[in-house]
Parts: C-alpha cells; sequence; structure tokens
C-alpha cells in the first residue's frame, strides 16, 4: 500500500507543480486516480470475507490490471447505490463496448469511460460508420474541471492516516468486515455500521495517527463505497448490428416515415 500511495502522490503533486488544469496536469491526476483503484481493490481483497476470498482474488487481481475496471472503481467511490444489485446496475452502464447517444439515440459511441481516457492520451486516427478515416486531436475531459482532490485520494488518504494500510491495520480490517457478505441488498446502512467498528478497532488497537481529522471520519462514512467484490467488471460486448436495429428502431418511433 505504501508503494502505490507514494505513486499516487507523486503524480499529483507533478500534476498540482504545472499550476494549471491542461492536459499534461489532467494525465498526471488520470495516471494517479487508477494508481489509487489498485489500491481500493487490494482494500476490497480485505473486506472480502476469508471464506469467498480464494474464489475471487484471481478475478480481482485481473481488475488490478485492467484500465476498464480500474476507472470504472474510481467513478463508484461518488456514487450512491441503495444496494449491491443497484451498484451492480451502474457499473454495468459503465462496462458496455458501445452504446447509443444523442437526443432520439442516434449515434453510436464507444465505451465512454475507455474512449476519454485515450483521446486524454493519444493523437490518433479514428473512423466513423462510413469508414472515412479522420485524425483525433487529444481532448481534456469534461470531468477534469473539477476542484479538489480526487474522492479516491481523500478515501486512500483517510484509510492512510487512519493506521489501515498498517500489517497490523490490514488485520483490523479484515476482522471487521469479514462476517458479512456484500451481494444483493447489502446496503450503505451495512457499510457505515462496518466501517464504524473498523476505525473503532483501529483506535482501540492504537493505530490511527495525529494526521487524521474528523473529516476524513466522514470521508470513509459517506464516501467509501461498499465493498465491490461481487462486482463484475468485464466488459460487456454489445454487437453493432443490434445497436443499429436500437437506432433505426428509435429513428423510427421518433421521425416515422417523415422525409
Amino acid at each position: 500500500m505504501p508503494v502505490l500511495m507514494k505513486s499516487a502522490q507523486d503524480l499529483l503533486s507533478a500534476s498540482k507543480r504545472l499550476g494549471e488544469r491542461g492536459r499534461v496536469a489532467i494525465m498526471l491526476e488520470s495516471h494517479a486516480t487508477e494508481e489509487l483503484a489498485k489500491a481500493l481493490i487490494l482494500v476490497d481483497i480485505v473486506r472480502c470475507p476469508p471464506k469467498l476470498r480464494p474464489s475471487r482474488i484471481a478475478t480481482m487481481m485481473g481488475w488490478f490490471y485492467d484500465h476498464l475496471a480500474r476507472l470504472i472503481y474510481v467513478d463508484a467511490q461518488s456514487w450512491k447505490p441503495t444496494s449491491v444489485t443497484q451498484l451492480q446496475s451502474y457499473v454495468d452502464d459503465h462496462r458496455k463496448s458501445h452504446y447509443l447517444e444523442g437526443s432520439v439515440g442516434e449515434y453510436i459511441f464507444p465505451n465512454w469511460t475507455i474512449y476519454m481516457r485515450e483521446s486524454l492520451l493519444y493523437a490518433d486516427l479514428i473512423t466513423h460508420e462510413d469508414g472515412v478515416p479522420m485524425w483525433n486531436d487529444p481532448v481534456i475531459p469534461p470531468s477534469a474541471f473539477g476542484f479538489g482532490e480526487p474522492s479516491a485520494w481523500r478515501i486512500c488518504q483517510a484509510l492512510q492516516d487512519m493506521g489501515a494500510f498498517t500489517r497490523h491495520g490490514l488485520d483490523v480490517m479484515s476482522s471487521a468486515w469479514r462476517c458479512t457478505e456484500f451481494a444483493g441488498p447489502q446496503s450503505w446502512s451495512d457499510t457505515k455500521h462496518l466501517t464504524r467498528k473498523m476505525l473503532e478497532a483501529l483506535e482501540s488497537a492504537g493505530l490511527i495517527s495525529e494526521r487524521a481529522t474528523s473529516e476524513q471520519v466522514g470521508t470513509l462514512l459517506h464516501n467509501w463505497q461498499m465493498p465491490m467484490y461481487n462486482i463484475d467488471f468485464e466488459k460487456i460486448d454489445v454487437p453493432l448490428n443490434e445497436l443499429q436495429a436500437d437506432r433505426d428502431a428509435n429513428l423510427w418511433s421518433e421521425y416515422g416515415d417523415w422525409p
């Protein structure tokens, strides 16, 4: 954990030193958030009940190396689903290979999360449905114009300052979360209860650092997402012919035989 946190902090510090929210600064911040996603994935391995862990660890380590899974993990820290079932539906919306966009669904777009990552990093040749290639200039995603630290950083920093990233702290975390499997109807109330239990145990163990603040307690209680070890992050391949048929149906429903 310390290695990932240092890597993320170095990238965020370098981003700030550039002094403006330009493309390079956003690239560094984006890279930092993927490092933080790795930490959050490892944290969820720790939060996974020991009886379930052997069946989930290989899949979760696959997420550790997958750009789409990491980016969704980071985005999910700002979501407020009412249950694990609803959380899965939110993730499903972000893992489709293609989707329809536009006022009546008239455009076919690639996965937005991956597209925005790659369009920030690269100048590239792209093709539309007519097959004609065109240059795509690197762009800054709209979400890059927010203020303050990334949510994933605030969560990981809070966990670190609470002592949860020490060797003993990871054992305390595992003990607090081990008896509850997050699946189906499990909700935010369950998450808050176990987070409080973990924080109390960390305090009893004398692991909370002097840097820790009450604001960080609030961050963990209100922003740390439910454990996602049972969530499916694999990309959903959506056949283009199905999207084309859906698009045509949308256009027909909207305009009929209007010339």
